[in-house]
C-alpha cells in the first residue's frame, strides 16, 4: 500500500507545485520502483507530473552503479542483483533500511548536480541529527560517515548511501539510510568500493526508532534543506 501525503511548505502553486510524498508500507520489488521512477520523471520533465519523494523499503537485493567493479559482488548467488544507470558502485538494499528516491527537477534548484549531492548529503545529516547521531562527510567517500570510538580511535562507518541520476535535469534514484537492516547482507559486496570501513545503523548505534520517526526527521530535513535552496536559487 501507498501513502500519499501533500507538502504544504509551497504556499504559491503557480511558483512552486506541490512535491508528493509517497510512503509505501510494504517492501517494492526493485524493477516496480524503477519503472515507476523511469515514468515518473519524464513526466516531470514534460511538466505533467509534480515532483515526487518517495520513501520505501525493498526486498534483499544488491544493485550495482555504473562504477561497479565486478570482482566487488563477493557473493553472487545470495540476493538478486540489478544493474542500474544511477551513479556509485555496489550497493545493498533490504528490509530496515529506509530508501528515499528523490524526483525533482533540478532546473528549479540550479542546475548544479555536485551541489544537489552535497544537499542530498546535508539533508541525511539533518535528520540523523534528529535523534543525536553526528553524521560527517569525507573527501573522496559519497555518503554520510559516523565515528566509532568504542572500536578504534580511526574507526569510521557508514550509515547513509547516495546514488543518483539527473535526466533532462531531473533526478532519480537518490538515498539509503540504514535503521535496523541486517549488516551481514553488506558482506556478500564491497559496499561502494570501499573495503577499509564497515557500515552501520541506527540500531547498531543505540538508537531504536521506527520508520515512521525516520520519516518524520526526514520530511522536517528535507523542508529546511531544500525548500531554503529552491527560494535560494529563485532569487535575482
Amino acid at each position: 500500500m501507498v501513502n500519499v501525503l501533500p507538502d504544504d511548505t509551497c504556499h504559491d502553486q503557480a511558483e512552486c507545485p506541490p512535491i508528493e510524498w509517497r510512503i509505501s508500507d510494504r517492501p517494492v520489488p526493485y524493477p516496480d520502483a524503477l519503472a515507476f521512477m523511469e515514468a515518473r520523471v519524464a513526466a516531470i520533465a514534460a511538466g505533467e507530473a509534480p515532483e515526487c519523494i518517495w520513501l520505501l523499503e525493498h526486498p534483499p537485493l544488491y544493485t550495482a552503479g555504473t562504477s561497479a567493479d565486478d570482482g566487488e559482488l563477493v557473493d553472487p548467488a545470495r540476493f538478486p542483483t540489478f544493474r542500474t544507470g544511477r551513479g556509485g558502485q555496489w550497493t545493498y538494499h533490504g528490509p530496515g533500511q529506509r530508501i528515499a528516491y528523490v524526483m525533482l527537477d533540478l532546473s528549479r534548484r540550479g542546475r548544479d548536480v555536485r551541489r544537489f549531492v552535497a544537499d542530498l548529503e546535508h539533508w541525511i545529516i539533518a535528520a540523523l541529527s534528529a535523534f543525536n547521531v553526528d553524521g560527517e562527510i569525507r573527501d573522496g567517500r559519497v555518503g554520510v560517515w559516523v565515528r566509532r570510538p568504542e572500536k578504534g580511535p580511526e574507526i569510521e562507518e557508514k550509515i547513509a548511501a547516495i546514488g543518483i541520476r539527473v535526466r533532462r535535469w531531473v533526478s532519480f534514484h537518490g538515498i539509503s539510510i540504514n535503521v535496523e537492516p541486517d549488516l551481514t547482507h553488506f558482506d556478500g559486496i564491497v559496499p561502494c568500493g570501499i573495503a577499509e570501513h564497515g557500515v552501520t545503523s541506527l540500531v547498531d548505534l543505540g538508537r531504536v526508532v521506527t520508520m515512521a520517526e525516520v520519516d518524520a526527521a526526514l520530511r522536517a530535513a528535507f523542508e529546511d534543506v531544500f525548500e531554503r535552496e529552491t527560494t535560494r536559487s529563485g532569487e535575482s
